[in-house]
């Protein structure tokens, strides 16, 4: 049987490497977390050097980063009309805007429920003339999906769009034509 004196002896050398292991273990990290940190300077510098992935700098004026898309000898007059096919009212704030093909332009509705109780209800847009519904890109709609309306309340819905540069040059004006309808109808009282 060995004492305590020789057991300690023994696992000398394997502390020893133990500590040694954890010590080059901290170092690694150490280097890995620096590592990181400086690659976000190096990216930069890489992207900057090769023009790539590089962003608008903060001094940038609205001409520097112009969309080139735009269309600017052209205008488009856009109409907005609203349909309510249910218990509130349902109406475009602006009747018309001009915009120039490519250009990011906003409309917002405004909904009302009329009735003390919630409702469900989705719209539905349409296109005069019809040709032009393919070249009226919609980014963001409240026609993307239903909504739900409480009791009396009253709901400003943006409709965020640009015209494709590719619509034909003999439209002038586009009607853009929600009707706006209840989903699932009255609900029923159970007995």
């Amino acid at each position: 049987m060995q004492t305590p004196e020789q057991k300690d002896v023994q696992q000398e050398p394997t502390r020893k490497l133990n500590t040694q292991m954890l010590g080059k273990l901290l170092v690694v990290a150490v280097m890995m977390f620096g590592f990181g940190y400086a690659l976000i300077p190096v990216y930069k510098k890489i992207c900057e050097i090769t023009g790539i992935n590089t962003l608008t700098p903060m001094n940038a004026t609205a001409e520097d980063v112009a969309n080139t898309q735009v269309d600017k000898s052209r205008t488009i007059t856009i109409e907005f009309d609203g349909n309510a096919q249910g218990p509130w009212r349902f109406r475009p704030t602006v009747a018309s805007m001009q915009v120039h093909p490519g250009e990011m332009a906003q409309v917002v509705y405004e909904v009302v429920n009329t009735q003390s109780r919630p409702i469900d209800a989705q719209a539905i847009p349409s296109y005069a003339p019809q040709q032009a519904g393919a070249h009226f890109k919609k980014l963001e709609c409240f026609c993307f999906k239903q909504q739900t309306l409480g009791p009396n309340e009253a709901k400003q819905m943006p409709v965020v769009f640009y015209i494709d540069p590719a619509l034909p040059k003999d439209v002038r004006t586009i009607t853009l034509s929600y009707t706006f309808f209840e989903v699932a109808g009255p609900a029923k009282k159970s007995s």
